[in-house]
């Protein structure tokens, strides 16, 4: 009854002409709740949209991928058979097998591929067994020496490949001299050696007279090579202070190589080769 009322007023009013309709409608209870309705509505519809774009966001970057997640095909890691006891690596080739005192390579292992890297030599020009090493890993230590000669850094190949024989006459010298317990520091179990897959140079400059030893690390030569050497894709295989992971003592003079990407990857986090595999993902 009393919107009955208030509609006939209004149409009297604007029959009238009256300029006062506005204040009116305003007073008039339901006319006001259906305009309260509509911008409660309209806050509603802006919530709901709000909220989907939220949850739209939240969707997104759950999505995404970690940015530091590191990953590694599984062709790159040690396929492992456990023969009298010890973890023999089945998939010697791979050239970022991790060859240690943990794992070691099959008997009689020797890489197919082995050339003799066009450097300097600290014996000179002799076609000895030392002077090889594998076809990739032979190429990068040439493009690494002529940069170096370019800036004025002169490195002298001293020990690359190193067969099962050899490295058991150089394993057995040592133990002569020093003892088992002292041996295991410094000189690999033959069979443990990365010397044997044919990755691995040993490196040394006149200024360290030519000799493997930790005065080399401190020379121009060891500093460059230090810093440098994860350009063409090798490591410091055993650096300072890293002992108990790697099993063997400061090596400033051994470097292994394992391809840019990953030598990158290690220089960058200052990891040694078991850290790299401890924390890649497999995949």
């Amino acid at each position: 009854m009393k919107k009955i009322i208030a509609l006939t007023v209004i149409l009297s009013l604007l029959l009238a002409g009256c300029s006062q309709l506005d204040p009116i409608l305003e007073k008039i209870p339901f006319l006001k709740k259906n305009n309260e309705s509509e911008s409660t509505a309209d806050v509603i519809d802006e919530e709901a949209e709000k909220n989907k774009e939220e949850e739209k966001n939240q969707t997104e970057e759950q999505s995404q991928p970690e940015d530091d997640v590191l990953t590694l095909e599984a062709a790159f890691f040690n396929d492992v058979k456990v023969v009298n006891g010890r973890n023999v690596i089945q998939n010697p080739t791979n050239f970022m097998v991790l060859v240690n005192k943990e794992f070691s390579l099959p008997d009689g292992y020797t890489p197919e591929d082995l050339v003799r890297p066009n450097v300097l030599y600290s014996f000179g020009d002799q076609d000895i067994e030392k002077a090889y090493m594998r076809k990739d890993a032979a190429a990068a230590l040439e493009t690494m020496f002529a940069e170096a000669k370019k800036q004025g850094i002169h490195l002298f190949a001293v020990s690359g490949y190193r067969s099962f024989n050899r490295q058991t006459q150089v394993y057995n010298a040592e133990v002569s001299k020093f003892g088992e317990e002292k041996a295991a520091l410094a000189v690999a179990v033959p069979g443990t050696s990365e010397h044997q897959t044919g990755l691995t140079m040993d490196l040394s400059s006149q200024s360290a007279k030519f000799e493997l030893s930790e005065q080399f690390g401190e020379t121009p030569e060891g500093k460059w090579i230090a810093a440098n050497a994860h350009l063409y894709g090798f490591i410091l295989r055993y650096p300072k202070g890293k002992e108990a992971i790697t099993g063997y003592k400061y090596e400033p003079w051994h470097f292994r190589y394992v391809g840019k990407e990953a030598a990158t990857t290690i220089y960058n986090k200052g990891w040694t080769l078991e850290e790299y595999f401890g924390t890649v993902k497999k995949i």
